[in-house]
């Protein structure tokens, strides 16, 4: 069964944070390069749109997550709990937070996107140029890199999709150079 199928089943064909039955679509909790239903979930266009900062963030959509956080799947937890991070400062979503309970792993998960910071302590990532690269970018190597650890060298050129950022350093991104993931320092990386 593909997880597209095991998702839809798990949610009855419902987006797993606003209950929305329209334009569904997978969903995979950032930093994981593997997806599986563990670090997964069913997401409607409107909340996705809002997660990945495409469309200005609709604080009363996101008063679903009243519900959605106590969802079985940690997965959804994990969202819940970064949604109600980046709104915290409306007030209402703060008495959320001090209700909610993720475990050890799950909250060390959920705060690997920095959510949980304010701005000035955020950690920004910048390619070559100085653009800001985000989780998902694609990136393009501006001089061959010897890959540690293999006799591989990833060319000039070649580019490196769906890359995640080191939320503890500014200069370290992961990606996968064909078959091998690899850490990639920020400067020898143009966004693309």
């Amino acid at each position: 069964m593909s997880l597209s199928q095991m998702l839809q089943d798990r949610s009855h064909a419902t987006c797993e944070l606003c209950t929305s039955k329209t334009n569904t679509r997978d969903y995979n909790i950032p930093p994981s390069l593997t997806e599986n239903v563990d670090n997964s979930l069913l997401v409607c266009a409107n909340c996705y749109d809002q997660i990945e900062g495409n469309t200005e963030m609709d604080v009363n959509h996101w008063r679903c997550l009243n519900d959605s956080m106590w969802s079985e799947h940690v997965a959804v937890q994990i969202m819940a709990w970064r949604m109600l991070q980046r709104l915290r400062a409306e007030g209402w979503p703060k008495d959320l937070l001090d209700m909610m309970y993720l475990d050890d792993d799950a909250l060390a998960l959920a705060r690997a996107t920095g959510e949980h910071k304010d701005d000035s302590e955020k950690i920004i990532h910048r390619d070559v140029n100085g653009v800001i690269l985000e989780n998902g970018d694609a990136v393009v190597l501006i001089k061959d890199l010897k890959i540690k650890g293999s006799s591989q060298v990833a060319k000039q050129g070649t580019a490196v999709r769906n890359i995640r950022l080191d939320r503890e350093n500014a200069t370290y991104i992961e990606g996968k150079v064909g078959p091998t993931l690899t850490v990639i320092v920020t400067e020898y990386v143009k966004k693309i």
